[in-house]
């Protein structure tokens, strides 16, 4: 799809284009989780950290699934997404097929019992926020690319592809940008 024809809202992805050099967000993919007037609220879909389940609750001692980088908000903060709401109620629906958050004690006792399948839920620490106008602001200064969230981006596509995929599969100018090298100084 086509940025133009995306709205900033929840279930958008927010590409950082390879301009941009902010650490925190240099080619990051945001999955657009809340957007309202009060503000803007998004995980980091491709960055992980050196960290387990297991290190972070202890009722999930065999748990080596690691843990994505939401963003630096809050970063001791765990958020998770996931697309099971028939075994997690109570989380929002970001996207058909997507949601955040619901009943934690559920989602451990999923995994204690193996009801819940690791590929189906992603757990973040911290997250990306805006405060209310700056995403809009930021959108509208070229500061992000809109793309077209899917569950497969969120699921099932290696991080390390997350940005160039998202980009190549919104064709023309974008699929350019996929190949933009990292230090066009060193090209």
């Amino acid at each position: 799809m086509i940025k133009d024809q995306i709205s900033l809202k929840a279930g958008a992805l927010l590409v950082a284009p390879p301009m941009q050099w902010d650490p925190h967000f240099h080619r990051a993919v945001v999955l657009l989780c809340d957007h309202t007037d009060a503000g803007s609220f998004g995980l980091i879909l491709n960055r992980s950290l050196d960290v387990v389940m297991r290190q972070v609750i202890e009722e999930l001692p065999a748990l080596d699934e690691e843990i994505g980088w939401g963003g630096p908000v809050q970063p001791e903060t765990l958020h998770f997404l996931h697309r099971v709401p028939e075994h997690i109620p109570g989380g929002v629906e970001v996207r058909t097929d997507v949601y955040w958050g619901g009943d934690f004690e559920a989602v451990i006792a999923g995994v204690q019992s193996g009801v819940l399948d690791m590929d189906d839920i992603r757990f973040f620490l911290g997250y990306a926020g805006w405060s209310p106008g700056q995403l809009a602001q930021e959108v509208g200064s070229r500061g992000w690319v809109l793309a077209e969230a899917t569950p497969d981006t969120v699921f099932d596509t290696a991080e390390t592809a997350v940005w160039g995929q998202t980009l190549r599969s919104m064709g023309g100018a974008f699929a350019i940008l996929a190949n933009f090298p990292d230090h066009p100084s060193m090209n």
